[in-house]
């Protein structure tokens, strides 16, 4: 059977019947959500206690300003390396560089020198930008067309529960240290480096887009390695791609609440123990939104078209109610009028509403998060293209993100902060709709199959170092 026929990907011999086979999408999404389980997942937790564990979070938010900044550019550029490099030598460069973050903390405990959490910062933030342009070509391109939501959602549990299982590290180990206590203990610090080192080592088990094979025995993608020129050509298109500009407002906003949830609601509401737990609870619910998400997306109606616009309506009108209770719980307090610390055990009733609130936030990050990565998945089907439109998406993201950071840094008062998130997601609502509907189609004629059919790039990089 020719590519013609099949799409423009091409029919192997179909593979033996095996829930774990080692070449199958599932297994290397799998593996893929375990890497960001031991990486991304525990910088989560590590930021998600406010002030990256510190009680002054000055330096934390420099940091997160140099790694965002930095993660704006290599985001966007990460898919045309990740299309250069191949999976394995990119995601290993990417994932090195969390080690280096969290070890930074560990140095900032002994001498509060903020200058090398900085350089490490921006050190992650170009491994971010090449871990996340890798880890989206891989989750959206992999699955089948009607199983994306599915697989996403998959992804995004496993992803999270390392934010779950981050969250309970300082919990653990700083659970009898008081409220008086200037940060966590080395311990905390040491514990992430530890998991971060695993997910390093675990990039090495990731195969090469080309080897990975669908049920009925189709490749995932058909792409051989790029070349620099052809890439740099491709990531200044998406700068005049109108499906691009459609996303821009979503891709902002993605990140932009994380300073104002992390270091003005965790980190302001709650004692350093219970900033812990509550990051057990916040990450968890993510797991639980992004399997919601997942289902509606894939299975709520037969038209893909519809299942888009269903899922993004669900996820606007929880978001207004989220944020809506967040705005009745920001009117309480301010930054210069803080309430006392609440303790999870010590603090009775008046725990119980904030910290449905930071649980709800968290459920709602997810549900946003994989809507839009849903909506990306349905605009193409070959990890070439998608690498470029995650990348694009994460860099724009991380933009958004740096420029939070600095907000924040600037003491800029919290229902600003509030307000200014809410308006943002409410804008990128109705224009997530409008690109589903010019864009999504119900036959899964995408853009990727056509931009898939003779693709066939010479090698840019050595035959030796191609992944066998």
């Amino acid at each position: 059977m020719d590519e013609e026929e099949t799409g423009g990907k091409p029919i192997m011999a179909k593979p033996s019947p095996s829930l774990f086979r080692y070449n199958s999408p599932l297994v290397q999404v799998i593996l893929i959500g375990l890497v960001c389980f031991c990486c991304p997942g525990m910088f989560n937790a590590l930021s998600g206690m406010g002030g990256g564990g510190q009680v002054d979070p000055t330096a934390a938010n420099n940091a997160n300003t140099a790694l965002y900044t930095t993660f704006a550019v290599f985001g966007v550029l990460g898919g045309g390396i990740y299309n250069i490099l191949g999976p394995r030598a990119t995601l290993f460069a990417g994932c090195s560089t969390y080690v280096l973050y969290a070890g930074s903390f560990l140095y900032y405990n002994h001498y509060q020198h903020q200058s090398f959490a900085i350089v490490a910062g921006a050190f992650l933030g170009v491994g971010a930008g090449l871990l996340w342009a890798g880890q989206g070509a891989m989750m959206t391109s992999y699955p089948p067309p009607d199983r994306k939501g599915i697989y996403i959602s998959l992804f995004w549990s496993i992803f999270n529960l390392g934010g779950v299982i981050g969250g309970l590290i300082p919990f653990i180990l700083n659970y009898h240290r008081g409220d008086n206590a200037a940060s966590v203990n080395d311990g905390t610090y040491i514990g992430f480096m530890v998991f971060m080192s695993i997910g390093t080592v675990l990039t090495l088990a990731i195969l090469h887009p080309r080897k990975v094979v669908r049920d009925d025995g189709s490749s995932c993608t058909n792409i051989k390695y790029s070349s620099v020129s052809i890439e740099a050509v491709e990531i200044l298109k998406l700068f005049l791609n109108w499906k691009m500009l459609l996303m821009v407002p979503a891709a902002w906003a993605s990140n932009f609440f994380y300073s104002y949830q992390f270091n003005n609601v965790n980190g302001a509401l709650f004692d350093l123990r219970t900033r812990g737990l509550n990051n057990v609870f916040y990450w968890g619910a993510q797991m639980i939104g992004s399997v919601m998400i997942g289902y509606l997306m894939d299975f709520s109606f037969k038209s893909r078209r519809m299942r888009g616009l269903v899922g993004i309506g669900v996820v606007a009108l929880l978001g207004t109610g989220i944020w809506g209770g967040g705005l009745a719980n920001q009117l309480r307090y301010s930054r210069n009028d803080k309430p006392m610390r609440l303790d999870f055990k010590d603090s009775g009733s008046a725990f119980a509403g904030p910290f449905v609130l930071y649980f709800s936030y968290g459920l709602l990050d997810a549900m946003f998060q994989s809507m839009i990565y849903w909506v990306i998945g349905a605009l193409a089907d070959d990890s070439e293209t998608l690498s470029r439109y995650t990348g694009f998406y994460k860099g724009v993201q991380s933009a958004g993100g740096a420029v939070a950071w600095q907000v924040d840094s600037h003491k800029v008062p919290f229902l600003n902060q509030l307000i200014a998130n809410w308006v943002m997601t409410t804008v990128s609502y109705p224009l997530l709709a409008a690109l589903v509907l010019l864009a999504v189609k119900d036959d899964h004629k995408v853009e990727g199959e056509a931009n898939s059919k003779g693709a066939d790039f010479s090698p840019a990089i050595p035959a030796s170092i191609d992944e066998k």
